[in-house]
């Protein structure tokens, strides 16, 4: 036995595309906002806001622990490794954002 062979029409199976989508391309049209949806704006503000609450938290956590209210040295510790994470992550994603945008803008239309 030969195995199985699948039978391929490519001729049959491949569509034209041109015309299908319209005068424009899909990729070209604006996707717009919806409220589902956030923009690229909300979602970067809502990021950086994230990161700083991050950053501050060590400082009143350790504020809290110089007091005797409850804190150790332990859980400032904890607040400063969340917040080399996240200072790191944050600095990863800036990064690949404006790699993305480079590469975007070295695109020839």
């Amino acid at each position: 036995m030969r195995g199985y062979v699948p039978k391929l029409l490519l001729q049959a199976d491949i569509a034209e595309t041109r015309g299908v989508m319209g005068s424009s391309p899909m990729r070209l049209q604006s996707l717009g906002t919806s409220p589902e949806i956030p923009s690229f704006t909300d979602v970067m503000t809502g990021l950086v806001k994230e990161v700083d609450a991050t950053v501050k938290a060590p400082d009143a956590v350790l504020e809290s622990a110089m007091l005797g209210n409850g804190a150790d040295i332990h859980d400032v510790m904890i607040a400063m490794s969340k917040a080399e994470v996240g200072l790191n992550i944050a600095t990863q994603m800036t990064t690949k954002v404006i790699q993305a945008y480079e590469k975007i803008m070295a695109i020839q239309v």
